[in-house]
């Protein structure tokens, strides 16, 4: 399924991502700013849904839905606008769109709304596909890890989001890859398009997208149904999956603060160093909803081990990590013997340390090369007895 998105606010296009990507697990998803370049991109390649906002910098939205409507009267037309009067409203309807939405919207309408657009039919594409080929799409389309983000617990902090900041929140999410995932994604996409820098904590992303927009795009994340895996085989993977991430993320920090360095990059990059696994357990979710049967543990293992890697570079290259923060994450599955950075070194030591393998040869010479391991013997020696 491929969905065509037009909303000139950036913030908003990639919150309405979130959301179709929750209703439509797989789904190929465009964003666009510009109403010629969705022209453009319609004519090459018509959508299977359209989005599309009203008042944009070179025209209006409408142009695109003519052009829509030229192609196809059958093709699911949503519009998205901060139009609300009935004039606005009409003038859209006479165009033959499927439904308009009046900005702010509320995530849990438009979900729905979205829901009823499209048969299933065109949102699970081909049932039949086998599990490699669904791998090898989401390799090309919007991923979202799974998790288990309570939408009661959003709405919760929605209903005192003045007394919420950046800090609170990140504090309150630290041990969701997911939702650290989908701030530093939405953070680093707007950041990069406005100055080209980069942002590397989920704190400095939820205080550069604001924590309304924060909540915004949690409660998008809790509505993707498909994300909390209801395959018990899966959700025991998922759950060792976070739990070494969160333990590499703890380890990490520690020996950062050791060697003299800000931990909050190196917890970060624990925290998503199992993304790709964590991605390909979803796909595999999505593989035994449409086939109704459940993944052997052998097949979860073979899947893992070849498309894990290849999603995870995808989710880096997609979220617009910062190329530091991505060796960072590499660096946790293998290091040169050449490598002497040393936030390179305390990634891997860290992922060494997380799976119990601190008197493995390899980690004991990165913690003599960290300074660690001869720091800590001089102290255990000077407490010793003369």
């Amino acid at each position: 399924m491929y969905v065509l998105i037009l909303d000139d606010d950036e913030l908003i296009g990639d919150l309405l991502e979130t959301v179709v990507a929750s209703a439509y697990p797989g789904a190929r998803i465009q964003l666009f700013t510009l109403l010629q370049t969705a022209l453009s991109s319609w004519q090459q390649q018509p959508a299977d849904l359209v989005i599309a906002d009203w008042n944009l910098p070179d025209g209006s939205g409408l142009d695109l839905i003519r052009a829509v409507r030229l192609t196809s009267r059958d093709i699911p037309v949503l519009m998205i606008s901060g139009r609300a009067d009935r004039k606005s409203i009409l003038a859209a309807a006479h165009l033959g769109i499927s439904g308009y939405i009046s900005k702010p919207f509320q995530i849990d309408v438009l979900h729905q709304r979205l829901a009823e657009l499209v048969p299933t039919s065109v949102v699970h594409g081909n049932a039949t596909s086998s599990l490699d080929e669904k791998m090898e799409a989401a390799c090309s389309s919007a991923i979202q890890l799974p998790g288990q983000i309570d939408t009661a617990a959003v709405l919760a902090l929605m209903e005192k989001r003045d007394e919420l900041d950046a800090r609170i929140l990140a504090e309150q999410w630290k041990k969701e890859p997911a939702l650290s995932a989908k701030m530093l994604e939405v953070a680093n996409s707007a950041s990069f398009r406005r100055s080209g820098t980069s942002i590397k904590t989920p704190r400095e992303a939820i205080s550069s997208i604001g924590v309304a927009m924060a909540l915004n795009q949690a409660l998008a994340l809790s509505l993707d149904i498909a994300g909390k895996l209801a395959c018990p085989r899966l959700a025991d993977r998922a759950r060792l999956e976070q739990e070494q991430a969160l333990r590499i993320a703890e380890a990490a920090r520690t020996l950062a603060k050791k060697v003299g360095d800000d931990p909050a990059p190196y917890y970060t990059a624990g925290l998503l160093s199992r993304a790709g696994e964590l991605a390909a357990l979803k796909v595999l979710q999505n593989h035994c909803d449409q086939s109704g049967e459940p993944p052997e543990l052998e097949r979860i293992d073979s899947a893992i081990t070849y498309w894990a890697e290849k999603l995870g570079n995808k989710i880096k290259v997609q979220w617009h990590l910062p190329l530091d923060l991505r060796e960072l994450i590499g660096a946790v599955y293998f290091l040169s013997r050449s490598n002497v950075s040393r936030s390179k070194l305390v990634m891997r030591a860290a992922a060494l340390l997380a799976a119990e393998q601190a008197e493995s040869p390899e980690c004991r010479t990165l913690l003599r090369r960290l300074g660690i391991e001869s720091k800590e013997k001089g102290q255990d020696d000077a407490r010793q007895p003369s």
